[in-house]
């Protein structure tokens, strides 16, 4: 098929809260170019402050979540631009997979496909993660003559035991979507056709929650992972209390208030209403 317009590499459909992002070079199993990554960088900064959008989705278009880099596009073509392209097509890509990690709203993979090498990057960025029971997850770089680079190896110790991730990046075999949850890679896997239902199902959960408290947790379990327990400790106290300042829907004091005056909600089955 013709080249696709560098616009129509990313698709997005705001509903009832949440923002369903999707890779979209389904010709390509959605593997990302810079083209892609100069488009998804765009979609998730215009998404990131607007008021009717609570959680990102990103999944996609077709048979899979994403093949990893273009080894046509990225590889290939920009180097041979030299270094200069090397670096400037690295940057466009490390950016959005960073300005992910640190989104303002909750950010859910929903793999529903292929996840390989660099897709790594985005599935880790991503808050939560599921997948498709049949959704084939690998780093592959082994195969062609290189290490899983662009964070892929870092993603894969981040989240598997030390040993599964050796095994993982040194035979370059795939991971079933089962196989992928019991290694730690997603949250859960589940059967395609009930992946985007329960995708949705938490996605409304979260929505129901304090944006500014989902922003400050998500951001303080990222930063206490590489913490030693007392500086984790004090950051979590300090956090806390620029929370209960920077909230200003108040969510600490209406949430205590209809626990212990009101008694409409009990904090460790729900959360409270905010709509009060």
């Amino acid at each position: 098929m013709s080249q696709r317009a560098e616009a129509d590499t990313v698709a997005v459909d705001v509903k009832d809260g949440i923002a369903w992002v999707k890779f979209n070079r389904p010709e390509k199993r959605n593997c990302m170019s810079p083209k892609l990554n100069r488009q998804m960088l765009r979609v998730i900064n215009e998404l990131e402050f607007r008021d009717e959008v609570g959680v990102l989705v990103l999944t996609g278009e077709g048979a899979a979540w994403s093949a990893g880099m273009d080894l046509k596009e990225y590889f290939r073509e920009t180097e041979a631009q030299g270094l200069k392209g090397v670096r400037h097509s690295q940057r466009e890509a490390y950016a959005w997979w960073e300005r992910l990690r640190w989104y303002q709203k909750v950010t859910i993979a929903m793999v529903n496909g292929w996840c390989f090498g660099g897709a790594y990057g985005p599935l880790f960025a991503c808050d939560l993660a599921f997948c498709s029971e049949d959704a084939q997850f690998g780093l592959s770089e082994i195969n062609w003559g290189i290490l899983p680079g662009g964070g892929a190896s870092k993603v894969a110790v981040e989240l598997m035991p030390m040993r599964k991730a050796m095994y993982h990046a040194l035979l370059g075999e795939t991971l079933t979507g089962k196989q992928a949850e019991a290694a730690g890679l997603v949250n859960e896997a589940l059967p395609a056709e009930r992946l985007e239902g329960r995708v949705t199902e938490v996605a409304q959960k979260l929505l129901k929650k304090n944006r500014e408290t989902l922003k400050a947790t998500k951001d303080a379990v990222r930063h206490v992972r590489e913490m030693t327990y007392d500086n984790a400790e004090d950051y979590l106290i300090r956090a806390q209390e620029a929370l209960n300042w920077h909230d200003r829907s108040d969510g600490r004091h209406h949430g205590m208030n209809q626990f212990l005056d009101d008694k409409t909600y009990k904090p460790g089955l729900s959360e409270y209403d905010k709509s009060k």
